[in-house]
């Protein structure tokens, strides 16, 4: 499963992700605990993420950088 963007809808405790491919097809749906989110991301592959501008959104956008540049 290659995802080229995922996005991701920050909740207070659940957060809903949707993965796309190279074409646009969705090919991974998914909703996890806001706490298991960052495990989740640090075993994926490198792609875009996308999700809406909160405080939580900067935590997490400065994470992603983090693991961008560890690869």
């Amino acid at each position: 499963m290659d995802i080229a963007v995922l996005g991701i809808d920050l909740g207070k405790t659940i957060c809903s992700l949707e993965g796309v491919d190279c074409t646009g097809a969705v090919v991974m749906h998914k909703r996890v605990q806001r706490f298991r989110l960052l495990e989740l991301l640090s075993r994926s592959a490198p792609c875009v993420v996308a999700m809406e501008a909160c405080g939580g959104a900067h935590h997490l956008g400065r994470f992603c950088l983090q693991l961008s540049r560890c690869s």
